[in-house]
């Protein structure tokens, strides 16, 4: 990917965060392919099995993500695909559903669930019991959501149409908050987010993922989890959101995630903001860590 720009703004503000060089590096590669086994259709076994002459590498954190490390992109257009056996998902967006790891009795809200990996992932790690309410707010994703539960044998799960700031008076066992985001850890995926960022986009954004995530806790039963997870590296919409979080309710603990993977310490301070000592427990991922996309992920316990 060659004659790639990044505004002298986000140099300045990103050589701030972390090792700009490597950042840039890794953000303007292409981005590994990786695809989840569909468990609820075929086992891990009998996938490869019928993927043979595929080279595919184990995602170390999820045991059904495998890395496609051949010269073979096309996983797409396989008869597989179509009968949904695989996912095909990109590795470091496997990780909150497993965070999350609902069971096999709970009522779970995917609260943005279009179009559809993570909804999938929870419904293949419940066995399709349980029960999911998949929700998004686009009229245009939730037909990309239906067809992907439909792809995928999902039968544990209700779309619902609405934005996520009417959900009230709920008491969910397992919330997914995957927040909308500027998208700045997956820019080796959509190079349209170096056009589009700005601060002002940054900081309106946070507002939204402020109010979402005080809604999902709101709606998020005693001793219940909830994950908040976004692929933006900007602390505004990670570090501080969690912040947010636990200044408005002192019922909010934040969980330790121990994964197999390479971590970056979450951001304790920037412009001129403190965050709470807390959020060194979350899970904060730049592309360059695990050849990835960014990804930021908190566990949240309501005590």
């Amino acid at each position: 990917m060659e004659n790639i720009v990044f505004k002298d703004k986000f140099i300045e503000r990103y050589s701030n965060l972390t090792d700009i060089e490597e950042f840039k590096k890794y953000s303007t590669t292409f981005l590994r392919r990786s695809l989840r086994v569909n468990t609820l259709k075929i086992t891990v076994k009998e996938l490869k099995d019928r993927l043979k002459d595929w080279k595919l590498t184990q995602v170390p954190w999820c045991k059904e993500g495998f890395f496609i490390t051949g010269e073979r992109r096309d996983i797409g257009n396989l008869i597989e695909h179509a009968l949904g056996y695989v996912y095909i998902q990109e590795a470091a967006s496997m990780i909150p559903s497993i965070v999350l790891n609902p069971s096999k009795e709970d009522l779970v809200l995917d609260m943005a669930a279009a179009p559809g990996s993570k909804t999938t992932h929870l419904a293949s790690i419940m066995d399709n019991n349980g029960l999911i309410i998949a929700n998004d707010y686009d009229y245009k994703r939730i037909k990309a959501l239906g067809i992907n539960l439909q792809r995928c044998g999902v039968l544990n799960t209700i779309i619902t149409l609405q934005q996520g700031r009417f959900f009230k008076d709920f008491n969910f066992d397992k919330i997914l908050l995957d927040a909308p985001c500027s998208g700045t850890g997956a820019i080796r995926k959509s190079l349209k987010t170096l056009l589009s960022w700005n601060a002002n986009m940054v900081r309106r954004l946070a507002g939204t993922q402020r109010q979402l995530i005080k809604i999902a806790f709101e709606n998020l039963k005693e001793k219940g989890t909830l994950v908040y997870s976004t692929c933006s590296v900007e602390p505004e919409e990670n570090e501080a959101i969690v912040s947010y979080l636990l200044d408005t309710f002192d019922n909010a603990k934040i969980e330790k995630i121990n994964l197999d993977l390479k971590r970056t310490s979450p951001i304790l301070e920037f412009d001129n903001q403190k965050y709470r000592e807390e959020v060194k427990d979350c899970l904060r991922i730049w592309p360059q860590d695990n050849d990835t996309e960014g990804f930021f992920i908190t566990k949240i316990k309501k005590v």
